[in-house]
């Protein structure tokens, strides 16, 4: 049960930004005993891959407060997104099986926490990708920004969450996907309210 409140919250994180739940296992991994890494994801806190991850994650950071290049983004990382997500759902919930029951259940890769992963990310950045075109349109693209700033911090809460309260993670992933489908919704009226009032 915990390792797949942990995978899940993992996983929608980097629906949000696909480098800081990696990163963010690398580094517990690397220098704590939080999230002691099967042999089967150890190389999520090797040097090369610390440094490459956290060159990306300066790339998406940046590309992702400029509007018009923030949806050039989410297209882009469409692919990437879900990746990460079934890479962490399988690392995470790994190092948390680590910690409560035999570590020899991991010493191979389980497709399905994987998958989870990857579907769990795909839903949370379909949200994100839809949402953010939306808000942009309706703020000439003053939101990108604001918006950006806030998915990265609530990427790097939820991640950290997950290792330390995973029950508050989802609860807090739970009321942010809600909050997406409401804005997106929220859009859409609008927009529909629009062209009626131009129809009339």
């Amino acid at each position: 049960m915990i390792e797949t409140l942990v995978g899940s919250s993992l996983a929608a994180a980097a629906g949000l930004n696909a480098w800081i739940p990696l990163l963010v296992l690398g580094l517990l991994s690397r220098f704590t005993d939080l999230v002691p890494l099967p042999q089967t994801w150890q190389w999520l806190s090797s040097d090369v891959a610390l440094w490459i991850i956290g060159v990306l994650l300066v790339v998406e950071v940046i590309a992702d407060k400029i509007p018009a290049l923030d949806t050039v983004n989410d297209i882009i990382h469409t692919a990437i997104r879900p990746a990460a997500g079934g890479i962490v759902f399988g690392a995470g919930a790994s190092a948390e099986a680590v910690t409560l029951e035999d570590a020899s259940s991991w010493s191979a890769i389980d497709w399905g926490p994987i998958i989870t992963g990857v579907v769990i990310a795909l839903v949370v950045h379909g949200i994100k990708a839809t949402a953010r075109p939306v808000a942009n349109l309706a703020t000439a693209g003053v939101a990108a920004p604001v918006l950006s700033t806030i998915e990265d911090g609530v990427s790097v809460l939820v991640s950290v969450l997950a290792i330390l309260l995973p029950i508050l993670a989802i609860v807090l992933v739970v009321a942010l996907v809600i909050g997406g489908v409401m804005l997106i919704r929220r859009g859409r009226r609008r927009r529909r309210e629009q062209r009626a009032a131009q129809a009339g």
